[in-house]
Formats: structure tokens, sequence, C-alpha cells
């Protein structure tokens, strides 16, 4: 480690920073008429909604790690794995007690709050991109308070991990990838389609599930909050993108079509985190086949919820940017036999969400008290 006075050496700066390659044309604008009435709508909200993670949040509120796990409406997933594997044959975890399994729930979290971390800064640099390459000023403006979102989301995500889980777990690998690949392509709407629309459909099923079991009052309020944001991007992605794909050819909408199908199979897959299990002392390749063993007796009733969260907002998202039933329903084909379109008429986001504005609610509830 460096002191406050020396550079640090090659390989610190290598393990701490990650070099992307961005290969889009930045646009200047000299068009400053705003003639997107839907999209000033939506900035207008973007501005009126910003919250501040300071004072918004008790950062004062205990947070007991063992009461974190115990107190959860549903038993973590990585949890009920490990119960279910314990009892199979040879299992490692077949000498496990309540400790070792309480040790596992927190591991879990840190797991999945350190992803929405990382996930969360992935989102405030495609954001940034965004208000680099879009043409249109209406788009840069949006982009801009979302940039600011993320960072917010960022920045508490962190601060969560750090002063009240002890720490954090590196960025997944698949999450990775997912998230440098749509920074790297020289297309800005594929960073759009990627981001705005499977990847914060994503976050706000998964935001979701988590909220609707903690009890922790801090991350339950912080989890609201980036929530609310989250449904305005999403509703950003389908507004911008609707408008753009109309004039798009076939062999285009089929670039994209192809995908929405690629990274929605990659969505589905669920990691088994060995880095997890690596630092609770459990050999993971030992391991293994009791997890995975187990994991396929539980996976369907353990996904249902998220699955159900996740498509009912990608999909009928997706109808209405017209990517659907383009190149004589294409996508429709492949969704339809992976089971998807029962979710093609739920509400998009680009309608529904003024139902998720917390913080106005909560604003509103602060001014009728005081007053």
């Amino acid at each position: 480690m460096t002191t406050p006075t020396e550079l640090p050496d090659r390989a610190e700066v290598d393990a701490a920073i990650k070099v992307v390659h961005d290969h889009a044309d930045r646009i200047f604008l000299w068009d400053y008429d705003r003639s997107r009435e839907q999209l000033v709508t939506l900035y207008n909200k973007g501005m009126s909604s910003q919250w501040n993670s300071v004072t918004d949040l008790d950062w004062a509120t205990d947070v007991d790690l063992g009461r974190l796990v115990h107190s959860s409406r549903r038993e973590n997933l990585f949890v009920r794995i490990a119960r279910a594997a314990a009892e199979v044959d040879g299992s490692p975890f077949a000498s496990w007690g309540e400790k070792e399994f309480t040790a596992l729930g927190v591991e879990a979290y840190k797991s999945q709050l350190s992803q929405f971390m990382h996930g969360e800064q992935g989102a405030m640099m495609a954001a940034a991109k965004i208000v680099e390459t879009v043409p249109w000023i209406d788009a840069k403006y949006y982009a801009a308070t979302q940039t600011m979102d993320e960072a917010r989301h960022t920045e508490v995500f962190a601060k969560y991990l750090h002063q009240k889980l002890g720490g954090a777990y590196p960025m997944n690998t698949d999450l990775e990838a997912q998230v440098i690949a749509l920074l790297e392509d020289s297309r800005w709407d594929l960073t759009y389609l990627g981001m705005q629309i499977v990847i914060e459909s994503l976050a706000l099923a998964v935001f979701g599930a988590m909220f609707r079991n903690v009890e922790d009052p801090l991350l339950k309020k912080l989890l609201r909050y980036v929530m609310s944001d989250e449904a305005r991007h999403v509703a950003f992605g389908v507004l911008s993108l609707h408008e753009l794909y109309q004039d798009m050819s076939e062999a285009e909408l089929k670039d994209r079509q192809e995908f929405l199908a690629e990274n929605t199979l990659r969505s589905r897959a669920r990691s088994l985190a060995p880095e997890m299990w690596e630092r609770l002392d459990v050999d993971f390749q030992a391991a293994l086949p009791s997890l995975i063993e187990a994991g396929s007796k539980l996976r369907t009733s353990a996904f249902n919820s998220f699955n159900q969260g996740f498509f009912s907002k990608l999909v009928p998202n997706v109808r209405k940017l017209g990517l659907l039933d383009a190149n004589d329903g294409y996508l429709r084909r492949l969704w339809g036999e992976a089971g998807l379109l029962e979710y093609e008429f739920a509400d998009d986001t680009g309608e529904d969400y003024e139902t998720y504005d917390e913080v106005a609610r909560d604003r509103a509830a602060a001014a009728t008290a005081a007053g």
C-alpha cells in the first residue's frame, strides 16, 4: 500500500482500475430546441425527484447482521440451497449448524449488494456515454440527470457495504462482460437498449425482490429510493428508442433482436458465486456437485418471483419498441418458446414509472405532517 506522498506501482493501479476502450462518436449539438415533450416531462421529473444520500437516509441506523439474515420474510436463496445440499451424501454442508448458515446469509447479502454497487457504476458510465453520444438535446439533458442518479446509487451501496456489512466482493465476471460490451460498442442505441431496457429492468426485479424480503429500515428505504430512479431510467429508454427504431432497417432491427435474445438468456443464468463459498472456507469444487443437485430441486420455485418481476417489465417494453414483431416476429418466436409472452401486455415502464416515485410520496407525507 502506498503512503500519501508516493505514487502507486503498476500492479496496484491495475488491481484498482479497469480500462474500457469506447469506439463511439461524441456528438456536440448546436440545436437546443426542446422538441420532445415526453422527454422534457421526464427530465423535469428527474430533476424534482433528486434525493440526498446524506440527509435523506439515516446512516446512524444500527444494522445487526444476524437480524438482517433472520428477519427476512423469505430465507436467502443461497442459504436454502446450502440447507438442501446438506442432505446430499458427501456434502461438506452436512456438518453445518445455524452459525454457519447465518454466516452464509451475511455473505450472500454482501455478494448481492456488491453486484448492485458494481452494476450502478456501470450504469453511471453508460449514462455518461449517452450524454456524449445521443443526437438529441432532450435526451442529453435527461441522461445527465441519470448520471447523477447512478453516481448516488453507487455511493449508497458502497457506503452500506463498507459501513454496515464490513466489505464488498469483486464484480461478477458475467456482469462485467455485459457492461463492458455496452460501453465498448460504437452504436449509441445499443448502450440504451442494454442498460436502460435490459439491465435496468433486471435491477428493478432484483431490488424489488430484496425490498419485499428485508426488514432493515436503512436498506429498505435505500432500495425504495433507488427503485424510484430506476423506473424513470427504463422509461427514458422506452421513450427514446421507440422513436429511433421506427426508422431502422429490418437488418438493423435484427441485430437488436439478437442482442435481446442473447442478453435475456444471460440474465436468466444464476451464478453460484464461487468467491463467496471460498470466503467461508468451503472448497467450492468439492461442494459444487451437492450445490448443483440441491439447486436443481429448488430452481423452479426460487426464480418464479424474480422472473415475473424482470420479464413483466422487459417484455412489454420491448413490444412497445416494436422489436417483438420486427422481422416477421423473430423475437416473438424465441421468447414464445421460452414461455415469456405471458408478460406481453403487462404495463410498460414508460407508463407506470409514476407509481414508483417514493421520493415524492415521502415529501408529500412530510409536508402534510408539518402543515
